[in-house]
């Protein structure tokens, strides 16, 4: 995929992650016959999408999906998720876009959702009925499915087994920031690694972990926009034994990093 219709679909999903529609920018070279935001085509239902996968296809880390609600097919895209033709998926109500093209696919979508994530069919209702949120994580929770290293069963990550990544110069490994956490505690750190596991627009904000190939798993949250398998620099000032609640614990985590994709 393209940079520009990874950005704008990335940029889309952060914006509708908790199904709240949002404007968005197109990327440059965007036809003027394109329409952003189209409020007066809302979801049939506004809270969730339910159908049959009937076509599907990955590109640069986003799964698209053509489903059959039953009353006509939708498409919808969100971040790269495993998933197969004829099985039945919801889908949270995010953003509406018509006339949308694709450069990579070498098409153009008469209307497409892009939503914060694709979840087996029911799981959403199941979900709201337990109090979660759309991630399926308590409302009271500050965040959802992003991690740490340890502190807490819902923040771990495992071991992704990814090959030596290069350490920063002037910065540290994965390893060495959660075993120095207390030393480093408040001050800006830099550390190079490979993304293992990218969700968008939580809370306002993307959540990414990252390994490089020492022992730990990094939690990152940035406003910039990566995929999974990307290596990135990250600079950020570290902070130690965040608690979000419910049982969301984080020993080591750099918010509101700089990432620079490599």
């Amino acid at each position: 995929m393209k940079k520009t219709d990874q950005a704008l679909i990335a940029l889309l999903i952060t914006l509708t992650g908790c199904g709240v529609p949002a404007a968005a920018t197109p990327p440059d070279g965007t036809p003027a016959t394109a329409t952003h935001a189209d409020a007066s085509a809302p979801p049939a239902n506004p809270n969730v999408l339910n159908g049959e996968i009937v076509e599907t296809m990955n590109a640069g880390g986003y799964t698209y999906v053509l489903l059959n609600t039953g009353s006509g097919k939708i498409w919808a895209a969100a971040t790269e998720t495993s998933v197969k033709v004829g099985q039945r998926v919801s889908v949270p109500a995010g953003q509406l876009m018509t006339n949308f093209p694709s450069k990579t696919l070498n098409r153009t979508f008469d209307k497409i959702y892009f939503v914060g994530g694709i979840y087996p069919e029911g799981a959403l209702d199941k979900a709201a009925d337990q109090g979660h949120d759309m991630a399926g994580m308590p409302r009271d929770a500050s965040h959802a499915a992003a991690g740490g290293m340890a502190g807490s069963s819902r923040t771990e990550v495992t071991d992704a087994h990814v090959e030596a990544v290069d350490k920063a110069a002037g910065g540290y490994t994965v390893e060495e920031i959660l075993t120095r956490s207390s030393a480093l505690s408040g001050q800006q750190v830099k550390v190079r690694g490979r993304v293992v596991k990218f969700t968008a627009g939580i809370m306002g904000t993307n959540w990414m972990h990252i390994q490089d190939g020492t022992p730990g798993d990094l939690t990152v949250t940035t406003d910039t926009l990566v995929a999974k398998g990307d290596v990135v620099m990250v600079e950020g000032i570290l902070s130690v034994n965040k608690d979000f609640g419910a049982g969301y614990l984080y020993p080591a985590i750099i918010e509101k990093a700089t990432v620079t994709r490599e």
